[in-house]
């Protein structure tokens, strides 16, 4: 099988895994930080708020079942990306809406992505869409965080997925 990865900021990273962990096509999800400037950045610099890296969720999936358009659909639905700089009670540049993207391909379809999804919010969507650089895999008990817990859900609504089309 082939895999494409997406790489997304929507807020705290445990609730954004657990959501993607749902999504039929998506075969692996890891998170960590991209889009600063420390190298192998910890939790702890990155919350202080001085590294400029984004809590981001890498996304494995299968393009034969779901395409990346499709997760960014998803990446819209399950955050708010007006918020600036933060996602629900979480505030700072690491709790960002943003898409790293791997080629020009996927910039070109976040482009496009933010551009329809413009017309389900009356404010701006501020989320910002940048080629990545690498991304750090975060610390293991991050990993998963809210399937081991049960807790860490975040901003993120815990409904039923419903079907994206598109």
């Amino acid at each position: 099988m082939t895999t494409e990865k997406a790489l997304l900021a929507a807020g705290c990273f445990w609730g954004v895994q657990a959501y993607f962990d749902q999504v039929p096509g998506v075969v692996a999800t890891k998170v960590g930080y991209s889009g600063g400037t420390l190298s192998n950045p910890t939790y702890e610099q990155v919350c202080n708020h001085t590294t400029g890296h984004a809590e981001t969720t890498e996304v494995a999936f299968d393009p034969a079942k779901i395409s990346y358009p499709n997760i960014l659909r998803h990446f819209f639905r399950m955050h708010d990306p007006t918020q600036a700089d933060g996602q629900g009670p979480d505030i700072g540049e690491s709790y960002r809406s943003a898409i790293f993207y791997l080629n020009d391909r996927q910039r070109d379809e976040a482009k496009e992505a933010l551009h329809l999804a413009q017309e389900n919010f009356k404010k701006p969507i501020v989320t910002e869409i940048t080629k990545a650089g690498p991304f750090y895999k975060a610390e293991e008990y991050h990993q998963k965080f809210f399937k081991k817990t049960g807790r860490g859900g975040c901003h993120i609504p815990y409904a039923p997925l419903v079907s994206v089309r598109g």
